[in-house]
């Protein structure tokens, strides 16, 4: 918590498994809270001269060379650029996606510069371009932009005009599994997993890859509350979004009665973030939980916000899903064999498929069920179920020669 210039902190539960508690300066993962970092690089590049908020993305990066290379950089920077959330170009995009969801890992693997540049090559701006929809592809297409404007990568360039004049030396980029800062907070989802971290260096400008502490991001906070950040310009509301809020460049405002609250969030597999502050108080707060369970109520009611407009932390899932697939998976494919050992001599290519669903469906139900909601003692039922039925259904190594490779045909 910022106040009055005034730096205070506080720590709730662990940062690890093994009960090591939270400290000031423990790196948690920060999700999407580095958009507020690109757009004051914009701000700042502007404030030096480098570029302007109307130059075209294309003339800022010519390596864009389809239809997006037109939008501008104040549209990246608002989210106003007609672009999608993020590219899924392939069936195999889909699917590492989807799976990610459900298992916790990484939906970004693979996404690089070049897989960026290659997805913004073939996007078209929609119908709603001049209107706020939330874009990861469309920031990070900004910061490598300016990246590439000043002969750079982006976290180099972040590192010298913002991070480095801040005293940020904390907040860094992981580019790999083996780059994790030490002693950091480990991840949790509602399910008791701990997810992968989070990567994919082409979405470094939309918070990929990105950990702090919450001292470094009170430093944020502190000076852009102040003004005297570089860059500071970006927290301006400049164009609508709701009702009640407003965004300048990453930075949102949101009135709640007669507060108006400067804001960003971030979250991943099992990580939460929120940065704000009050700009007619001067007060300023940073949460960062390791669960994914969402922070924002926290943050609004530290600044002051009534508790009926500051809402109440949801699960980042909905447990009855996990709950099913746990139940479900754990016991389908041993259930199912049972049944066909027992229907009488079966097939065995029948025989074989089971066999194998009776090992890959409880695998599923282990890696994608919400165990936090399901007693644990049962997915060694589900193993039980699955080992009988594979004992039953082969019947002993003479019985298993002796039945047909597949079901007789009819007679006609």
């Amino acid at each position: 918590m910022v106040d009055g210039g005034r730096i205070r902190t506080a720590g709730l539960g662990d940062r690890d498994g093994a009960g090591n508690p939270v400290r000031p300066d423990t790196p948690f993962e920060i999700g999407s809270v580095p958009k507020v970092l690109t757009g004051m690089l914009l701000a700042h590049q502007i404030n030096a001269g480098a570029v302007r908020p109307d130059d075209t993305l294309g003339a800022t990066w010519p390596a864009i060379t389809g239809a997006a290379r037109d939008v501008t950089l104040a549209e990246l920077a608002s989210h106003r650029a007609g672009l999608p959330r993020i590219v899924l170009s392939s069936v195999t995009d889909w699917a590492r996606t989807i799976w990610a969801n459900y298992a916790a890992g990484n939906p970004y693997a693979g996404q690089d510069v070049d897989r960026v540049r290659a997805a913004a090559n073939d996007q078209t701006p929609g119908d709603g371009r001049g209107e706020v929809h939330y874009s990861n592809l469309g920031m990070a297409l900004l910061g490598q932009a300016l990246a590439a404007d000043a002969g750079t990568g982006y976290p180099e360039l972040l590192d010298r005009e913002l991070l480095t004049p801040l005293g940020m030396t904390a907040t860094i980029q992981v580019t790999n599994s083996e780059a994790l800062p030490a002693d950091r907070a480990e991840g949790a989802r509602g399910s008791g997993r701990t997810p992968d971290p989070w990567i994919g260096t082409g979405y470094a400008a939309a918070g990929l890859g990105y950990w702090s502490t919450v001292e470094d991001l009170a430093r944020l906070v502190a000076a852009t509350a102040a003004g005297t950040a570089p860059g500071a310009e970006a927290r301006d509301p400049r164009f609508d979004d709701t009702d009640g809020t407003r965004i300048g460049y990453g930075w949102l405002t949101t009135r709640y009665g007669d507060r108006e609250i400067t804001w960003h969030n971030g979250a991943t597999g099992g990580f939460h973030s929120y940065v704000g502050f009050d700009r007619a108080t001067g007060r300023g707060v940073v949460v960062l939980g390791n669960t994914d369970m969402g922070v924002e109520p926290i943050g609004l009611r530290l600044l002051g916000v009534p508790r009926d407009s500051a809402g109440t932390a949801t699960p980042g899932h909905p447990t009855w899903i996990g709950v099913g697939i746990a139940l479900l998976f754990t016991f389908i494919g041993g259930l199912s064999l049972l049944g066909t050992a027992l229907r009488g001599a079966p097939d065995r290519l029948s025989v074989l498929s089971g066999a194998v669903w009776a090992v890959v469906y409880p695998a599923l139900g282990h890696q994608l069920g919400d165990w936090s909601a399901v007693p644990g003692w049962l997915w060694p039922l589900g193993l039980a179920a699955s080992g009988a039925g594979l004992a039953l259904a082969p019947g002993g190594g003479r019985g298993w020669r002796r039945r047909p490779a597949h079901w007789p045909s009819p007679r006609h």
